[in-house]
């Protein structure tokens, strides 16, 4: 009789390698198989960590047959690590999609397996770094309740998306890429001129920035200087 398959999600650095867990090293070095967002990304990490592991890919574009080989490898007892990019998987990545697809293989059948015979397989999470977290927890701001909306949408819904953050009574947590994060302050402004904002760039990196003002003066900082990495937003009054 076969083991319990086991299922790791493991949250990993958003910059900085040595924000990572004991724990998650450990499941790390233990592991049969690691399934990474890119695999270059996850050896840098593993590597730094002298981690020696045959990785496979998994991510937004990843087909069926990768989902059915990801649970066959559980059903045989292996134990699994799943890693993003960065941060903690199933928060803006796939990885609440490959777990849907392994406690429920009839939903959405055009997506995910239909198995007439499942065995148990456990899903356990490693919790570490989110940007989320990691921006809400220097907000400075009452954060009780808060409305996390992921990244903004590149085209179609934009306005949308952002008349959600204008119109939000609670803070809004958003992601913002660096090529659009001035544009879309624009759209904000003409929704909610008088929001406030949190900013963080490049956070728990060596060029991290944290500013805090208007969208106006969020807008004059920025204005001019060559914009790199990921921006998190905190939208709030």
């Amino acid at each position: 009789m076969n083991n319990l398959g086991k299922l790791y999600i493991i949250a990993t650095p958003i910059g900085n390698l040595e924000d990572i867990t004991l724990r998650a090293l450990r499941v790390l070095r233990e592991a049969d198989l690691i399934l990474a967002e890119d695999t270059r990304v996850a050896k840098r990490l593993l590597d730094h960590y002298k981690i020696q592991k045959p990785l496979l890919s998994y991510h937004h574009h990843s087909k069926l047959s990768r989902v059915e080989k990801i649970i066959e490898y559980l059903e045989n007892g292996k134990t699994l690590a799943l890693v993003s990019d960065a941060g903690t998987p199933g928060i803006s990545d796939p990885g609440n999609k490959l777990i849907a697809s392994i406690i429920d293989p009839k939903a959405k059948p055009s997506e995910f397996l239909r198995l007439s015979l499942r065995k148990k397989i456990e899903i356990i999470p490693i919790p570490g770094p989110s940007a989320m977290t990691t921006i809400a927890s220097i907000a400075g701001i009452n954060m009780d309740k808060f409305v996390f909306l992921g990244f903004s949408p590149h085209k179609k819904g934009r306005e949308t998306f952002f008349r959600e953050v204008a119109q939000s009574k609670y803070p809004v947590i958003y992601f913002e890429s660096p090529h659009r994060f001035l544009k879309n302050l624009e759209l904000l402004e003409k929704l909610k001129p008088n929001a406030r904002l949190v900013v963080g760039r490049e956070l728990t990196k060596m060029f991290e920035e944290i500013k805090r003002g208007s969208i106006l003066e969020i807008q004059k900082y920025f204005a001019g200087k060559e914009i790199k990495g990921e921006f998190t937003v905190i939208k709030h009054e």
